[in-house]
Order: structure tokens, then C-alpha cells, then sequence
């Protein structure tokens, strides 16, 4: 699979505060990673800085030519907005109607196009967020804790869309999860950060790692769980999210 970005021995620093030093990672098309970590870590600051939007103090960001970038940041971002109907939302992002519908089908949320965002539910917010990143066919796909505010239901329904989006658009994604205990099955490599790449590898290895332990504890509270998702069953009427409130 060709390789989207890669990132070598970065360096991210906030005046004097060294956020990230010596990380080193790379993505691939088609691949589902996912970053967890402590608060502080630098996990946004990693996303940040392969968008692009804040620029290393040392090593270097390495882009595929011509990349295309959904980002998705943290929900907090949007929280403050002033009363907005989703098509407005996304026409002032630079999206045309046409793709508009087309990227929220794609998350199954055409029918919020003419929605307040203050009145939607935390994971409709996050299914319109998507379809805003999505309006621009990105190759890699950034998401900065997308499951923030999400209970539970919420969250395993964005965990099936993400993996549905992975299979359908064949793009990378990048995934900050806040929920150290609990990453999506899916996942082909997480990578534990703590200001620098302490772990990284498949779900399974990760879980088994010491660095892991040491960051997170032993036990069933140290364990690192993963959310699988049974394909054997239908998903029709069952959707969650659109019926369980999630709380914020």
C-alpha cells in the first residue's frame, strides 16, 4: 500500500514545553491506526502536525505529493458555534449542496442537511464533522477523539462507521482515542504515546507491552480492550444513535 505520511524523529515544542520528541511513524492507505496515551501526551499536536497546521521544532513531516486531508478535531471546537443549520455549516467549510448531500449520505446522515447543529445529538454532531472531512475525498482521514461525549451505543456505532468508511474509500485513518482501555478491533497498529512513541504495534502486541503496563496498570484496569464488531448480524433498526441520547 503506499505510504500517506510519515513522520521521523519529530520534535513539537510549545515555547520551552517539548511536547513530542524523536516519534517516528508512518500511515498507509487502506490502514486503521489508532494513538492512545495519557492527557498531555502530545496526541493532538501529532495530528496537528501532520495536517500541518503547527510546524515541527526539530525532524521533519514527510506528505505524500498533492495529499488530500479530512481532519476532524475535537468536538469543543464546534460546541461554541452559534445557531447554524448543517447546510450552512458546510457550505461556509467550502462545500457545494451537491457534495454536501452526497458526503452525509455517506454517514448516513442526509437527513440532518437542514438541522440546527445546537439541537443534534453528540454522535449526529460527529457524523456531520465527518461528512464535512469527507467532502474533499481525503486519502487520510485524521480523528481527534471522536468518541468524546459519546456513551456507549454512541460510540460502537461511530466505531462501525469509521471501519465501513475505511472499506469503502480505501483512505488511512488516524485515530486519537481518548478511551485508553478500549480501541476498535479493527485497528491494523496502535501506537501508545507519552511524549514519545512508547509502544506501538498490532492491538494484541500493544496490549502484552510493558511500556503499555507501565503507562496504564495491570490487571482488568490495564488490560487494553478491544471493541469487536460481530459482522454475522443485521445492523437494520438498530442503530443506536439515532435513538439513545448520548450524553455530553
Amino acid at each position: 500500500m503506499p505510504e500517506l505520511v510519515r513522520v521521523e524523529r519529530l520534535k513539537m515544542a510549545y515555547g520551552d514545553d517539548v511536547v513530542l520528541s524523536g516519534v517516528d511513524m508512518s500511515i498507509e492507505a487502506g490502514e486503521i491506526v489508532t494513538i492512545v496515551g495519557p492527557n498531555g501526551s502530545g496526541k493532538s499536536t501529532l495530528l496537528k502536525a501532520m495536517v500541518g497546521t503547527e510546524l515541527p521544532r526539530g525532524g521533519e513531516v514527510v506528505r505524500k505529493q498533492g495529499l488530500r486531508i479530512g481532519y476532524v478535531p475535537q468536538r469543543m471546537a464546534v460546541d461554541a458555534l452559534l445557531p447554524l443549520a448543517v447546510s450552512r455549516f458546510l457550505s461556509l467549510a467550502r462545500v457545494r449542496k451537491a457534495d454536501a448531500i452526497g458526503a452525509l449520505e455517506k454517514v448516513g446522515a442526509e437527513r440532518l442537511l437542514n438541522r440546527q447543529l445546537s439541537d443534534l445529538s453528540g454522535g449526529q454532531l460527529q457524523r456531520v464533522l465527518l461528512a464535512r472531512a469527507l467532502a474533499s475525498e481525503p486519502e487520510l482521514l485524521l480523528l481527534d477523539e471522536p468518541t468524546q461525549g459519546l456513551d456507549q451505543p454512541g460510540s460502537a456505532a461511530l466505531y462501525r462507521l469509521i471501519e465501513q468508511l475505511r472499506d469503502d474509500l480505501g483512505c488511512g485513518i488516524v485515530m486519537v482515542s481518548h478511551e485508553l482501555h478500549v480501541v476498535m478491533s479493527a485497528s491494523d497498529r496502535v501506537i501508545c504515546l507519552n511524549g514519545h512513541v512508547c509502544c506501538q504495534g498490532h492491538p494484541d502486541v500493544v496490549a502484552s507491552a510493558p511500556e503499555y503496563r507501565a503507562l496504564f496498570g495491570t490487571g482488568t484496569q490495564g488490560a487494553l480492550a478491544l471493541y469487536r464488531h460481530e459482522h454475522t448480524h443485521s445492523h437494520e433498526g438498530h442503530d443506536h444513535d439515532h435513538h439513545h441520547h448520548d450524553h455530553a
